[in-house]
């Protein structure tokens, strides 16, 4: 059993870092002991920004996106196309879209994905009010942005089955080759998947 190396407050710093993702017990003391070297500079600004956090963080009623306004700055913004809906399971799938820009749509955060062996059931997600969301006139698509498992592409037909009476298009990510990958190093499922939805040149 490890011995602890300093006090129990610091200890207790060590452990809640620890269970950032990320971050296992060798980085949470890395961070712990940057963040104590330099705590007038980082853990008193941290500290008050986790407070204000608290206090202000709210789940957008509309997608389920976090921020501090509800509806979200995403939901609230004119310049998107309402006629889209970007189909999320997690929060941190939306950031990542909006990190690379790569649509200028309006989202729905599932909160998860199908998966019976753990007990994840069409009523733990959001996937009705998506239906809902996509019968309104003003939306043309739904894009199902889902992770390539088995569970997501299984989220990804159950919705698609729901919406077939909606008037609008269900697409999906494509898969393959990812940018800059060599195809000596992509598995065969990633390889098979590519020569299948494959596109002109």
């Amino acid at each position: 059993m490890a011995t602890a190396v300093a006090g129990p407050e610091i200890e207790r710093l060590i452990q809640l870092l620890a269970r950032l993702p990320g971050l296992g017990p060798r980085s949470a003391r890395r961070a712990a002991l940057h963040l104590i070297k330099k705590r007038e500079l980082l853990m008193a600004p941290l500290t008050q920004a986790l407070e204000t956090a608290m206090e202000k963080i709210v789940i957008c009623s509309t997608c389920g996106n976090i921020d501090t306004q509800n509806p979200c700055t995403v939901c609230t913004d004119a310049r998107r196309d309402a006629s889209i809906i970007v189909a999320v399971a997690d929060v941190a799938d939306l950031w990542a879209l909006e990190r690379a820009h790569a649509v200028n749509g309006k989202y729905h955060v599932l909160g998860g994905t199908l998966s019976p062996l753990d007990g994840i059931g069409p009523q733990d997600l959001t996937i009705g009010a998506l239906v809902s969301r996509a019968h309104d006139p003003s939306v043309k698509e739904v894009i199902l942005a889902l992770n390539a498992t088995v569970e997501g592409q299984t989220t990804a037909h159950y919705i698609t089955e729901l919406l077939h009476d909606a008037d609008v298009k269900v697409t999906r990510l494509a898969h393959g080759v990812p940018v800059g990958g060599e195809l000596d190093y992509l598995d065969e499922g990633t390889l098979s998947a590519a020569i299948k939805q494959r596109t002109l040149f």
